[in-house]
């Protein structure tokens, strides 16, 4: 079985590697040859964290490349798409496979009708608003990664929808209980773009930070300023990452409650919980579907309840242990690549002709 797998990015763009790499050494054991022609490369993403300014030429360069993809789209069984063919621009690409009757699959693991419908640019409101909605009615099957986006996908009309979420491959993360050292490090992990985020708890990590041992620790932030807090920015590499979290007391994930993070699918949590590491996490979109509260951490939404979570996990090591634990075994369960692995290759090749 050939298929195509059309991703926005290459491997270090977090969606496309979590959502598809790291599923092809899988898919290559049970006979799927898959072909991977990512729309961006590893220069975009880079350029992108670093807050340069993006080259429309190379983007063009990529849109043609994708298109000279795509008039090779016979010879494969199967076209695997995230999110859509060509952003920005109509589906025409997916109207294209539907008149010649070649099957595709498109993922989502974000809420990206709304860049579309919600966009300031009249133009893009006029012409793109109900892309996604025709691009999820045409395909022959949706993979969502949480129940936002699956009830959009039914309201689009999807013919069939699937709901898988985002999740870790067990073999690269440890359980290990935290060390109980003097320290008591609350981390958090990500990228730039999410960084923002870490302000909507900056008032209770002052105050909980500025008590004797405790340390705020973030991985892949990128440089950032939390009311003049001493914090201590890692870089985030593959290698490294589950290395990192396993050095945190606990994992937090605040995040604002609008329309655009409904649709995230609490990658980080799982993180933390694979990890064997408690959480405080905004008590938004996915999250409480993800960690059930008292019971592999805190879901929190007003400063006082971040403070007292978190005072509570510094101040009762057992309590930490015993909620990563738990949480471990929940990612063991349902948000590991050992489990959704087989599903989505039973998928593929329910679809595929």
């Amino acid at each position: 079985m050939k298929i195509l797998l059309l991703t926005r990015y290459s491997s270090i763009g977090p969606s496309s590697r979590l959502r598809f790499y790291q599923y092809l050494p899988y898919l290559k054991e049970h006979g799927i040859d898959v072909e991977v022609a990512p729309l961006l490369g590893s220069k975009y993403i880079e350029d992108l964290y670093r807050g340069k300014k993006r080259n429309y030429a190379s983007i063009l360069r990529a849109y043609l490349q994708r298109i000279g993809y795509l008039t090779r789209s016979r010879r494969f069984d199967l076209i695997w798409i995230e999110y859509e063919i060509l952003p920005w621009l109509p589906e025409w690409c997916e109207r294209v496979l539907n008149a010649l009757n070649i099957p595709y699959i498109v993922d989502y693991d974000d809420a990206i009708f709304h860049r579309y419908e919600m966009n300031p640019n009249r133009m893009v409101r006029s012409f793109l608003k109900h892309k996604i909605d025709r691009i999820m009615g045409q395909a022959d099957v949706v993979v969502a990664g949480n129940g936002y986006l699956a009830d959009r996908a039914k309201q689009a009309g999807a013919k069939r929808i699937v709901q898988l979420p985002t999740v870790v491959d067990l073999d690269r993360y440890r359980a290990e209980p935290s060390n109980g050292s003097p320290i008591f490090k609350i981390g958090w992990i990500g990228t730039p773009s999410t960084a923002g985020y870490l302000q909507l708890a900056e008032t209770a990590i002052t105050e909980v930070c500025g008590e004797p041992n405790t340390r705020l620790v973030l991985v892949g932030s990128g440089p950032i300023q939390l009311n003049g807090l001493d914090v201590e920015i890692r870089p985030w590499t593959e290698d490294t990452e589950a290395m990192d979290i396993l050095d945190f007391d606990v994992g937090i994930m605040p995040m604002p409650s609008n329309s655009w993070t409904r649709g995230k699918c609490g990658y980080k949590l799982i993180q933390y919980m694979a990890c064997s590491r408690s959480v405080v996490a905004s008590r938004v979109g996915v999250n409480p579907e993800i960690v059930e509260n008292g019971v592999h951490g805190f879901l929190v939404e007003r400063t006082e309840e971040w403070v007292t979570a978190l005072k509570t996990l510094r101040e009762n090591h057992q309590l930490r242990k015993d909620m990563g634990r738990r949480g471990r075994h929940r990612v063991e369960q349902t948000y590991c690549l050992q489990v959704t692995a087989p599903r989505l290759l039973s998928l593929i090749q329910s679809v595929a002709r």
